[in-house]
């Protein structure tokens, strides 16, 4: 079965919420949204509007283009990974079945 965009978008935006060490409800009140509404987005049961991605992809210190690459799969993101982890420099940071990014 082909799974839908909204689903992809959505376990992306939870897996980078959870690698982020956040709870739903702060990146929805810093993406200025109901809990719920969040909940049901990273679930795949509600498809966000562009500006709700660039909201949520903010609380999470991305772009809406980086969160959109990083559900499509298609490229590799670099970000200021010092900001959430203890990464030292020139390491590779991995999930599962994808490089997220390359920190020179």
């Amino acid at each position: 079965m082909t799974r839908l965009w909204r689903e992809i978008l959505g376990e992306t935006i939870r897996e980078e919420r959870l690698c982020r060490g956040l709870r739903l409800v702060d990146v929805a009140a810093a993406a200025g949204i109901s809990p719920q509404y969040l909940s049901e987005v990273e679930r795949g049961r509600k498809e966000p509007s562009s500006e709700m991605v660039e909201a949520v992809a903010g609380a999470l210190l991305l772009s809406a283009v980086d969160l959109i690459r990083l559900a499509a799969g298609t490229v590799e993101v670099v970000r200021d990974l010092a900001a959430r982890t203890e990464v030292a420099p020139a390491q590779r940071v991995e999930a599962p079945g994808q490089v997220l990014a390359l920190v020179a």
